[in-house]
C-alpha cells in the first residue's frame, strides 16, 4: 500500500503543488485545511480532505490518525489577523498556555512538538517541491548598483535582528533608513506601507529568521510580490537563498526585468 502523507494546508497555491509533489513521489496526499484560509477546492487533490476551525488541534490529529497518516507537512499561508480568532480545543489550549510568547516561530515550534508528542513526524513541504527553493545569486538581468548593495548590507542584519525577536520576515529600507517593518499584517501590507512612506527607489528585504524551523513557514514570494514592487517603484528585492520559496519564477523574473527591479538571493 502506498504511504499516506498528511498536508496541513493554508491559503495559496503551495498546498496544491505539495500535493502534486507527494503524488509524484508515490505518496497519497491526505489534506486538512481551515475555514476562511484554505480553498475548499483543494479537496480535489486529496484522497481525504476536511476543513477545521483554527485551534481544533485534537480534531486535526484524529482526522490524520483515522486515515493512517504518520508523517505531516505544513503548506500555505495563514492570515495572521484572522488567526487571532482562534477556537482552541483543550489540546490547543494546552499548547498555547505552554508558551512564554506568541510569536510565529514559538507557536509553530510548540505545534510541531505537540504533533510529535501525538506520534507524528513533521517533514519540510519544500522537500516535496525542491524546485521552488530560491537559488543564490543575482536572478535578474540587472545587478544591484553599488548604492543598492550598500542598502542591502545595511538592511540585512536589521532584518535578521527582527527575525531573532520573532517579529517578522521583511523590512523596507531606503538610503540607510528603515521605512517599514513587517509585523502582524504580513509582507504585502508591509510593502505597500513602505512604498507609500518611502516613495520611489525603496529596497525590500525578506529573510529566513535565524532560529526559524525550516520545515515550516519559509519566506515566500513570487509574481504578485514583483507586481506590488513595480506598482510602488521599488528598485531591489533581496531574499534568503535556499531558504525562501519562489513561486512563478519565470514570469516573476520577466516582470522584474521589465520594470528594472533587481532580485538577488543571498546565502547565509
Amino acid at each position: 500500500m502506498p504511504e499516506s502523507i498528511g498536508i496541513i494546508a493554508g491559503a495559496g497555491q503551495f498546498p496544491r503543488m505539495v500535493a502534486q509533489g507527494a503524488r509524484d513521489a508515490g505518496l497519497v496526499p491526505v489534506i486538512c485545511g481551515f475555514h476562511g484560509h484554505t480553498d475548499p477546492e483543494l479537496g480535489n487533490e486529496a484522497a481525504a480532505f476536511s476543513l477545521f476551525h483554527l485551534g481544533q488541534f485534537g480534531g486535526v490529529t484524529r482526522f490524520f490518525r483515522e486515515h493512517g497518516v504518520r508523517r505531516l507537512c505544513f503548506a500555505g499561508a495563514i492570515s495572521k489577523p484572522k488567526a487571532l480568532n482562534l477556537r482552541p480545543d483543550w489540546l490547543a489550549v494546552k499548547i498555547i498556555f505552554s508558551l512564554r510568547d506568541k510569536g510565529d516561530d514559538a507557536l509553530l515550534r510548540a505545534i510541531i512538538k505537540g504533533l510529535e508528542q501525538e506520534g507524528f513526524s513533521v517533514l519540510g513541504a519544500a522537500d516535496l517541491v525542491p524546485d521552488l527553493l530560491c537559488p543564490a545569486g543575482v536572478l535578474t538581468r540587472r545587478a544591484p548598483t553599488p548604492e543598492e548593495e550598500n542598502t542591502i548590507k545595511y538592511g540585512w542584519p536589521i532584518a535578521q535582528a527582527m527575525g531573532r525577536y520573532d517579529i517578522g520576515q521583511s523590512i523596507v529600507v531606503k538610503k540607510n533608513m528603515v521605512v517599514a517593518v513587517e509585523c502582524l499584517e504580513g509582507t504585502d501590507a508591509t510593502l505597500i506601507r513602505g512604498g507609500e512612506l518611502g516613495g520611489e527607489g525603496c529596497t525590500a528585504i525578506k529573510v529566513c529568521k535565524p532560529d526559524q524551523d525550516t520545515r515550516v513557514d519559509l519566506p515566500a514570494f513570487g509574481l504578485n510580490t514583483i507586481r506590488l514592487l513595480a506598482r510602488y517603484k521599488y528598485r531591489c528585492l533581496a531574499v534568503s537563498a535556499d531558504k525562501a520559496l519562489f513561486f512563478d519564477r519565470s514570469a516573476a523574473l520577466a516582470e522584474a526585468d521589465a520594470h528594472g527591479i533587481v532580485v538577488v538571493a543571498i546565502a547565509e
